[in-house]
């Protein structure tokens, strides 16, 4: 199962899980990343961090470090 980080520019996926630290899973949760949710990355900063992502409500960017932490299936 691929993790947010991995995904190129362009494509969606739906999140299946979230792991990490209790903090970062707080904080993710209150940004509205939760299991269930469509994601599609946007765009990636020229050395690949942050990376912005469009959920069905918000556009945000998160740190690689952070998108590491979201496993993904991808939809076509």
């Amino acid at each position: 199962m691929p993790t947010l980080d991995e995904v190129p520019p362009g494509r969606k996926g739906r999140i299946e899980a979230l792991s990490g630290p209790a903090d970062l899973m707080q904080r993710l949760l209150e940004l509205g990343i939760m299991e269930g949710e469509e994601v599609r990355v946007l765009t990636r900063a020229p050395l690949g961090d942050p990376i912005e992502i469009e959920s069905t409500l918000t556009r945000l960017s998160l740190r690689k470090a952070e998108a590491a932490h979201i496993h993904l299936v991808l939809i076509d």
